[in-house]
């Protein structure tokens, strides 16, 4: 799944390091020296085990999580483990975790339960824990405690980290945990695993600086740091030498990237230089946060042929007094004069938000400023959800939490206002031809393949694997709603 030339020049770097002399200060360097270190201890429990050992992570939570589990995949196949589906069947696993809501954690917990019987059976077994759940001290507690036979803890920010925590964690037989407050520091070149071949998500920023009240997230992934742009560039040219013709720029927010940098540039400055890549032929990116998007970054967006028709746009609640009780620094009618402002230089632009419903405080009124938001925006699609106090934030000590059947009464009225509205626009299109980039085969109509639109949404039509990766052209036939029923274009 990787560059061949890149492959190359990591397997020569590992084969030069010397494991008889200390290992390197300078990163990724100390890290490739660990990973031949790892080899060298995989390749004996191999061997007892007489045949190849297998791993599986699996991811909770969002795209920046699911980016960073490419990365210890990427690690592990280095290391000589072969990727395992099922987590009862591996024998190195990895639970990435999630922590935006408290349920969240109990799902590990659970998982975790299960895989303690089994590891009984199975001594040679590697069991490692990392993401936002780890950044909690009493999260981290919990399982020294509990869950006995979980061999690595780490958190967000030491990712990197994670051929020399593995190898601590072999030569100690003993729990081995390195959970950092914050950094500043981001470590370029490490290998990746990629899910897709086609596409690609791209990092360009890392943590978040806005702490909405109801948000845990700032805490767990520290303040925002961005990537330097030229290292941004170097990784989406190899994505693209690799067959990559999509990416999708993530950041907890975009919107704000390049402003820590020694030499700040804006994301539309960004955005303008990723254009220029050869061979790349779709940009996505997310999230971005309202307050931020700049007049240039919508001029930038209007005169791209690359960057997608399409933006996620959380807006949480249309009330101006629960915007402000969430800190989310823009007001009712900043939000809409946005919209408008878009929609004049992108009539074609598919809007997608968040809103969530039930915060501290809401009001019937309140919620009705929701509905009008929704109704004059009119999105294509929404993430709905009920507030969910989460502690260690603001929101979590505010008075006035709203009854549980008042939330799921609204949640309910705002999910059909959503859906019929979302129909409609998806009907506007039907009947014409888009460009549509094959994704994959449909699981539910035998001799179909599933591809997705500029705007996000999807068309299932006629096709076979060949085209996968490939951007076609397909007459959209139908309308069902939130996707589409369509016809390849020879």
């Amino acid at each position: 799944m990787k560059n061949e030339e890149r492959n190359r020049s990591i397997e020569e770097l590992i084969e030069e390091m010397d494991l008889h002399k200390e290992a390197p200060e300078e990163e990724p360097f100390r890290q490739y020296y660990f990973i031949k270190k790892a080899r060298a201890y995989y390749q004996e429990l191999s061997r007892q085990e007489g045949r190849p050992l297998t791993y599986c992570v699996t991811t909770f939570g969002c795209q920046m999580n699911a980016r960073d589990s490419e990365k210890l995949s990427g690690i592990l196949e280095e290391i000589g483990y072969v990727e395992e589906a099922e987590e009862t069947k591996a024998d190195f696993v990895i639970f990435n975790t999630c922590t935006v809501r408290e349920n969240a954690n109990q799902k590990v917990y659970g998982r975790l339960g299960q895989l303690g019987h089994i590891k009984k059976s199975k001594p040679h077994m590697m069991i490692a824990i990392c993401g936002c759940m780890m950044q909690e001290a009493e999260e981290v507690e919990t399982i020294r405690k509990s869950y006995r036979h979980v061999d690595l803890i780490f958190g967000t920010h030491n990712i990197f980290k994670f051929a020399e925590l593995f190898t601590q964690a072999l030569q100690s037989h003993k729990l081995v945990v390195d959970v950092w407050k914050d950094t500043d520091r981001i470590v370029e070149d490490l290998p990746v695993d990629r899910k897709y071949l086609f596409k690609s998500g791209v990092n360009i920023m890392f943590g978040c600086n806005n702490f909405c009240s109801y948000c845990i997230v700032p805490y767990v992934r520290g303040r925002e740091r961005s990537r330097n742009p030229e290292d941004i560039i170097k990784e989406i040219r190899q994505l693209v030498a690799d067959g990559v013709v999509e990416v999708m720029l993530l950041g907890q927010n975009v919107n704000s990237y390049g402003k820590t940098l020694e030499s700040p540039i804006s994301f539309a400055e960004l955005l303008r230089q990723i254009e220029q890549i050869e061979g790349l032929k779709r940009i996505r990116f997310m999230t971005s946060h309202p307050k931020d998007l700049s007049d240039e970054l919508i001029e930038v967006m209007s005169q791209s042929p690359k960057i997608c028709r399409h933006l996620h746009l959380p807006v949480q609640a249309g009330s101006t007094r629960i915007l402000k009780e969430m800190n989310r620094r823009y007001t009712k009618e900043d939000y809409l004069a946005l919209v408008n402002r878009l929609k004049e230089k992108m009539p074609d632009l598919s809007l997608t938000t968040d809103i969530m419903v039930g915060f501290p405080g809401e009001t019937e009124e309140d919620f009705e400023e929701t509905l009008d938001v929704v109704r004059k925006v009119r999105y294509d699609s929404a993430f709905t959800f009920i507030y969910s106090k989460r502690s260690g934030t603001p929101a979590a000590k505010m008075d006035n939490q709203v009854p549980e059947d008042v939330v799921k009464e609204r949640f309910q009225r705002l999910l059909k206002e959503v859906q019929t509205i979302s129909a409609e626009v998806c009907k506007e299109q039907a009947g014409t031809t888009q460009e549509v980039l094959v994704e994959e085969i449909n699981d539910h109509m035998d001799g179909y393949v599933t591809g997705r639109l500029s705007n996000n949404l999807l068309v299932h039509f006629p096709g076979d694997e060949s085209m996968i990766g490939q951007l076609v052209k397909v007459s959209l036939k139908e309308s069902k709603g939130f996707y589409y029923m369509g016809e390849l274009v020879h």
